[in-house]
């Protein structure tokens, strides 16, 4: 199999049907061995793989593919991730093979095989490379074209001998020829594998003005007559070609900076065996074994430290140079560097669960459907080529009847600078940009759709608990009830609360706990109950202490937690517990509103501290006491009345409403189920993570428009010029290569933190 990937690499693209492999070729692909690697099975009986394609060079070429993998019976959906070269195609086994798909794919002109990164960080080398020597190739031909092109048109102000403006010209052909054949091939290919599903992209154009130049030239020095533009044909090559070269690495960056953070982790890994420290392969660790981690190594899988300080760097993550302190009992991370001292921590899982993998998963993942600006912009360069077609023959017939010797370049002028490069580029760019920016912020971006329709929310909804609170609750109050004093009562419930497991006793964690009760017993949704001598002690709500202490005064009417103390038949005190507010969420709250977002609290406690809270911090709309049913309901009510609705949420009664809201996140520490269902996830403890995910989508909607703007602008002021006769080929290729450019370099302002 190594060989025959390795084989398959070398393969160049093979659009006819002469070098197109056969299916018997692709039938090893149906092994269920073979395939396991690459493919998943759902419960609906469906099956998704994911596959390497190589040879796509623009928006164009995920189009076909997708379009005609779809009309494939049992395929339900195919999605090309231009970035990645990978597509993902979720069909039915039992109507259509993967081994069909695999020569479906050969079949467009394109190479496919399994989706590995190994591959993929392969491939993308191999098609820098090729990309490369291309562009050199019609970079030096350019050169040398260009200066017989000097001496051609001084020969034709100063006379020139008939042999030596023949001999420049053959050579110029011998050149440019090379140059259409090796550097400009992509464009023909691309054209064609469209063409052959009578499909009109933006390459068919381009192909057209290179061919149509190339040939009239050639026509020019066989019958030593006319003018020739060798000059012309190379020079838009290597100026198209110089745009996609830069357009390609800008959007692979990201991708290679993902594999150098995971190609940094080291392969073997220092491991405490039978009371020795020994190397062990890092794929082999197993979760709360204890590892060491030398100053200086990058950390090989998350783990807790249990024994030294140091400093990590975790740039990787969040961007931030700073260095992290580190110090026993805090979490190190795989991919982060440690800078001080040896550290000793406990594995906390296998480098599938790591905050690294999360992370490639996220930029990994696809979308199931492409935003509607894409489909909007998409549809417009399809009709866009047609279009450009038609202005061409007009502008032919009204040339021809002024002035028949300008025809050719007019009409080349026309199709080149009407490219729409630029206007399939325009969204993309921005929200691959936009995602960039944001994971380099520590905010796992899990769709990039959703950063279009966080741009368009209107409502903004939090949930309390563990949201705008820390989700831990502190004790601020004690209230005796008998003559004991504070001290020895709140030593009396810290140690009946070693006992238990609830939130509550974390309350009580930091007291020490001189007394040792028996026969404990935990009474869920009451409290505890424990022996200490000869006396029974209650703690928990005031109904299930008042049933054993009738005594027990009513719980102080404000909008604390109370929970109370009891020993038999006497009262001993009442502790007011408080969720402490998270420190940023006032300036949150009222960031969210200033910006015109309608802020709501949705939150399953029925206590009056919800409503408390949101008077603390100004939110206008309290829903409190409501299920996760009710949760989905209200959402799904603001939906219905036009509202675009993000969600901010932890907990495991938040998944459901995470999944339905337009846009949510999950905030740092919250239930994996609540992780999963959600568009943003905050890595670190910061809400600002929100506003700052808006700003930035608000953003990347401004620039789409411009983007948009600058596309349609430049296309519909260069056309007419060009159609004029004011536009020569050259410099139209040199404005379309740069309209392509800008587009790109305008998305890239996004990619900062």
């Amino acid at each position: 199999m190594g060989a025959f990937y390795q084989n398959r690499t070398a393969h160049n693209e093979r659009p006819d049907s002469k070098t197109t492999q056969s299916q018997q070729h692709y039938d090893l692909y149906n092994n269920a061995e073979v395939n396991a690697g690459f493919t998943q099975h759902s419960e609906d009986g469906l099956t998704q793989a994911r596959l390497l394609v190589g040879g796509i060079t623009c928006a164009a070429c995920t189009w076909l593919i997708e379009q005609t993998l779809l009309q494939l019976p049992g395929v339900s959906r195919a999605a090309v991730h231009l970035g990645q070269s990978r597509l993902d195609i979720e069909f039915d086994p039992g109507k259509v093979t993967t081994g069909e798909l695999f020569h479906q794919v050969d079949r467009l002109g394109y190479r496919a095989r399994p989706f590995q990164s190994s591959s993929q960080r392969e491939q993308m080398a191999v098609e820098y490379k090729r990309d490369l020597r291309q562009l050199a190739v019609a970079g030096l031909g350019m050169m040398q074209v260009g200066m017989f092109a000097i001496a051609l048109h001084a020969g034709d102000l100063q006379s020139i001998e008939m042999e030596y403006r023949s001999l420049l010209r053959w050579v110029s052909l011998l050149v440019a020829s090379f140059v259409l054949t090796y550097s400009a091939r992509p464009f023909f290919v691309s054209a064609w594998r469209h063409l052959r599903v009578l499909t009109l992209v933006m390459d068919l154009p381009v192909s057209l003005a290179i061919g149509l130049a190339w040939l009239a030239s050639l026509w020019a020095t066989l019958t030593n007559t006319g003018q020739v533009y060798f000059d012309s044909v190379v020079m838009f090559t290597f100026f198209l070609l110089l745009g996609r070269f830069l357009e390609r690495r800008a959007r692979q960056k990201n991708a290679l900076a993902w594999f150098d953070a995971e190609s940094t982790l080291p392969i073997a890994v220092r491991v405490l065996r039978q009371g020795e420290w020994m190397n062990a392969a890092r794929q082999d660790i197993s979760p709360g074994e204890l590892i060491l981690v030398p100053a200086g190594e990058t950390i090989p899988v998350d783990a807790v430290v249990t024994d030294g300080r140091s400093a990590s760097d975790e740039s990787t993550f969040n961007g931030e140079h700073l260095p992290r302190e580190i110090a026993p009992g805090d979490t190190i991370y795989a991919g982060t560097l440690n800078l001080l001292e040896t550290l000793q921590a406990k594995v906390v899982g296998s480098f599938v669960d790591t905050r690294l993998a999360a992370l490639q998963r996220s930029i990994e993942r696809g979308q199931l459907e492409k935003p509607s600006t894409v489909k909007l912009a998409d549809k417009i360069a399809s009709y866009f080529v047609g279009f450009t077609l038609f202005i061409t023959l007009l502008t032919a017939i009204v040339w021809s009847l002024l002035d028949s010797s300008r025809v050719l370049w007019v009409c080349l002028s026309v199709l080149v600078i009407s490219c729409p490069c630029a206007l399939a580029l325009a969204t993309p760019a921005a929200l691959t940009g936009a995602a960039n920016g944001l994971r380099r912020s520590g905010i796992i971006v899990r769709g990039e759709n959703a950063i279009e329709a966080l741009a368009r929310s209107t409502h903004l909804v939090f949930d309390k608990t563990g949201t705008l609170t820390e989700g831990r609750l502190e004790l601020c109050e004690v209230i005796p009830l008998s003559t004991m004093g504070e001290e020895d009562l709140l030593n009396l419930a810290a140690a009946l609360q070693v006992h238990a497991s609830h939130p509550l006793a974390n309350a009580f964690s930091a007291r020490p706990a001189g007394r040792e009760f028996l026969k404990t017993k935990y009474h869920v949704g009451a409290g505890l109950e424990g022996q200490l001598d000869d006396s029974i002690y209650r703690t928990g709500s005031e109904a299930f202490c008042s049933q054993m202490t009738p005594a027990l005064s009513p719980a102080p009417d404000d909008n604390l937690y109370w929970i109370a103390l009891c020993c038999d038949d006497e009262p001993l005190a009442w502790f007011g517990l408080r969720d402490t507010v998270r420190q940023e969420a006032a300036a949150v709250v009222s960031a969210a509103i200033a910006k015109g977002l309608q802020v709501e609290l949705l939150t399953g406690d029925s206590s009056s501290t919800g409503r408390q809270l949101a008077t603390t911090l100004g939110i206008p709309t309290v829903n409190s006491g409501v299920s996760p049913q009710q949760k989905m309901d209200h959402v799904q009510h603001l939906q219905s009345e036009g509202a675009i609705v993000a969600m901010v949420g932890d907990g495991l009664n938040d998944a459901p409403v995470l999944a339905v809201a337009d846009v949510s996140f999950a905030v740092a520490g919250a239930t994996e189920l609540a992780r999963t269902q959600a568009d943003f996830i905050l890595v670190e403890n910061d809400l600002q993570a929100v506003i700052h995910t808006w700003r930035r989508a608000k953003e990347c909607a401004r620039t789409i428009k411009q983007n948009l703007g600058w596309a349609l602008a430049y296309n519909f002021c260069g056309i007419p010029l060009a159609a004029m006769g004011y536009i020569p080929p050259w410099l139209a290729a040199i404005g379309m290569s740069a309209s392509s450019l800008l587009v790109v370099i305008n998305s890239l302002r996004l990619n900062r933190p």
